[in-house]
C-alpha cells in the first residue's frame, strides 16, 4: 500500500467511528515509543511533548480539528498597528488550583518562554514587548510587523504566575543541562486534563478536568500515558486489549492489526519533515577522523553525502512506502511549499565519489552521525539505511542511535557533527522552519535555534525576515521561493522524506488524527 502525500485534504483531521457512546466514566490507556521528557511545556520544542502537555495547559489560540486556528484563552485578536497585536481574553478560567486566569499569567509565560533555559525562544523571538491593557487584555509589540503571531500563539502554553513564583519554577527546565524543577513533574494549567500521577518513563496518569471552561467532545474521564519502547511489545498490548491506543505502528503491522477483528490502523499524512544536519561552524568535527579542518564546510561534501543517499530505497524497503520523499525543509500541507521546488538532487554514487575527491577525500572519511531511536517512524533503521549508502561512497558512518531521552539534551547543546531531526512547522507556514532552522544561530535572541549545525547564509536570513512581515501574499510566496532555493543550492541541510503517520487502536476507539500528530485527549472517546 502506498501512502504518498498528495492531498491537502489530507490535512482535515479523520473521524473514525460514527457510534454513539455513553458518557460515563472511561479509562482511555495510550502507548507511545517514547514518553514526554517532562511536564514543563517551555522546556522542550517537541511535538510528542507539546501533544501531551497541551492537554494540561492551554494557549492563547488553538487548532480545529482540520487545523483551523481558533481561540482559545483569547477570545479575539485584531491588529492596531502593523507591529503591535491586541488580544482579548477569556474571562472565568481558572487554573486547577482554582486561581483565577488574567494577564498577569500571559505576560509571564511570554517572559518565561523568551527567559533561561526556555526551548521554545524560537515562538517569541519575535515579540519585542508584552503589555497589560487590563487584566483581560494584552497587547504585544512585535519586531516589525509579524502577521502571523495568531498562528504562532497556538501552540506557547500559558503557565500561572503565581504558581509558578510559589514552586521556584519561574525558568523553564533546561534540557541541556538536566536540571529540574517542580515544573518537571508537576503541572498546573487551565487545560480539559489535569495531572494526577507523575512516573517518568512509566506513566502518567490525566484525569478530567471537571472546571474546564471549553467543551470535552470525549468520553475520557482518566487517560493512562505509558511509553513502550519495543515495537513488538506495544502491538502485542494492543492486540490482548491491555491498552487502548499506540503509536506510532510499526508499519509490518498494520495490515495484521487492521485484520485482526478488534484492532484498527488509521494512516494519514504528516507535516513532519526528517532531514539530516551537518556541524557547518566549528573549525574542526568533534566526531571525526579528519583533523584540522571540517569537511562540512564545503559544499561538495554536503553535496556528497546528498547524492549518496537512495530515498527511493529507503522509502520502499524501510519505510514500506509510507513516506514521501523530500527536497525541502517543509513538504506539502504547509504554506508556501510548492510541488515545482520539491525536487531532488538524482541518486548518483559516482557523482558523489568524484566530489568527495575533488574536495579532497578521495578515500573518504568517518564521522559519528546521532540519530534518536525512538521518536521518529523507523528512524534507527533510516539512519542505518544511510549509512549504508554512505559506506558506498567511502564515507565510514559510526552510529550512535540512542533513546531520545538522552539524544535530544546531546544535540540541543549542538554536542554533534552530524545528526537526525524531524521538524513539523506549528505555524503550518514556510517562515517556521526558515526561522527556526535555517537562520544563522543566535543563543541570545533564538534565531535559528534549531539550526542546530549552525549553517548560516545572511542572504537567507535577509529573506526570512523579509517573509515575517510581507502581507502582500504573492510577494510572500516569491520571498519564500527564493529562500528555499537559496537553501537548497547551499546544500544546507539533507532533507529525507516526510513520514506517514500510523496510530492504532481499539475498534471501541473514535479520535481524531490530525497532520500535526497532536492527540487531544478531549476529543477521544472509548465505547463498551
Amino acid at each position: 500500500m502506498n501512502f504518498k502525500l498528495k492531498r491537502l485534504s489530507a490535512l482535515v483531521g479523520i473521524g473514525l467511528c460514527a457510534a454513539v457512546f455513553s458518557a460515563s466514566a472511561q479509562t482511555i490507556r495510550i502507548a507511545n515509543q517514547g514518553d514526554a521528557l517532562s511536564m514543563d511545556p517551555h522546556s522542550l520544542n517537541e511535538s510528542l511533548q507539546l501533544s501531551v502537555t497541551l492537554n494540561v495547559y492551554d494557549a492563547l489560540t488553538e487548532r480545529n480539528k482540520d487545523l483551523s486556528l481558533a481561540p482559545s484563552l483569547a477570545t479575539a485578536w485584531k491588529q492596531t498597528a502593523p507591529d503591535v497585536w491586541r488580544f482579548e481574553l477569556r474571562k472565568g478560567v481558572t487554573f486547577h488550583d482554582g486561581t483565577p486566569f488574567t494577564a498577569d499569567d500571559v505576560l509571564f509565560s511570554i517572559a518565561r518562554a523568551q527567559g533561561e533555559g526556555s526551548d521554545v525562544k524560537a515562538k517569541v523571538n519575535d515579540i519585542k514587548e508584552a503589555r497589560k491593557i487590563n487584566d483581560h487584555t494584552v497587547e504585544f509589540v512585535t519586531k516589525g510587523a509579524f502577521p502571523i503571531l495568531p498562528d504562532v500563539m497556538s501552540d506557547l502554553a500559558i503557565m500561572s504566575k503565581k504558581w509558578c513564583e510559589e514552586n521556584k519554577a519561574e525558568r523553564p527546565v533546561d534540557r541541556r543541562k538536566g536540571i529540574e524543577n517542580t515544573a518537571s513533574f508537576k503541572a498546573n494549567g487551565t487545560g480539559p486534563y489535569r495531572v494526577r500521577e507523575r512516573q517518568p518513563n512509566v506513566r502518567t496518569v490525566f484525569v478530567r478536568n471537571a472546571q474546564y471552561w471549553g467543551k470535552i467532545d470525549g468520553n475520557a474521564q482518566e487517560v493512562v500515558f505509558t511509553p513502550i519502547a519495543n515495537s513488538a511489545t506495544r502491538v502485542a498490548a494492543l492486540a490482548s486489549g491491555e491498552i487502548d491506543v499506540m503509536e506510532p505502528v510499526p508499519l509490518q503491522d498494520v495490515a495484521r492489526l487492521n485484520t485482526s477483528g478488534n484492532t484498527k490502523v488509521v494512516v494519514g499524512p504528516e507535516l513532519r519533515t526528517i532531514f539530516l544536519g551537518m556541524d557547518q561552524k566549528r573549525d574542526e568535527l568533534l566526531y571525526s577522523n579528519v583533523k584540522g579542518k571540517n569537511p562540512f564546510k564545503d559544499k561538495r561534501v554536503r553535496q556528497a553525502f546528498y547524492q549518496a543517499i537512495d530515498i527511493n530505497s529507503i522509502q520502499k524497503n524501510l519505510m514500506r512506502g509510507a513516506s514521501r520523499p523530500a527536497a525541502l525543509m517543509a513538504g506539502p500541507g504547509i504554506n508556501g511549499w510548492t510541488e515545482a521546488q520539491d525536487k531532488r538532487l538524482p541518486f548518483d554514487p559516482e557523482a558523489s565519489k568524484k566530489l568527495l575527491a575533488e574536495a579532497g577525500y578521495p578515500n573518504g572519511f568517518e564521522v559519528t552521525m546521532n540519530c534518536p531511536n525512538d521518536r521518529y517512524v523507523n528512524d534507527a533503521q533510516v539512519c542505518q539505511g544511510v549509512a549504508a549508502n554512505l559506506a558506498k561512497v567511502g564515507v565510514k558512518i559510526n552510529l550512535a542511535a540512542e533513546t531520545k531521552g538522552t539524544y535530544f539534551p546531546k544535540i540541543l547543546r549542538r554536542d554533534t557533527s552530524f545528526y537526525l531531526l524531524g521538524w513539523t512547522p506549528t505555524t503550518y507556514d514556510a517562515h517556521n522552519p526558515l526561522d527556526a532552522l535555517t537562520r544563522c544561530p543566535d543563543d541570545k535572541t533564538g534565531d535559528g535555534q534549531f539550526n542546530l549545525g549552525a549553517y548560516c547564509n545572511p542572504k537567507l536570513d535577509e529573506l526570512t525576515m523579509k517573509i515575517k512581515s510581507e502581507t502582500d501574499k504573492p510577494k510572500r510566496q516569491a520571498l519564500i521561493e527564493a529562500a528555499f532555493k537559496l537553501h537548497a543550492d547551499d546544500i544546507g541541510h539533507l532533507p529525507l522524506h516526510q513520514q506517514s503517520l500510523a496510530w492504532g487502536m481499539s475498534k471501541k476507539v473514535t479520535l481524531t488524527q490530525r497532520a500535526d500528530n497532536f492527540m487531544p485527549f478531549k476529543w477521544i472517546s472509548i465505547g463498551k
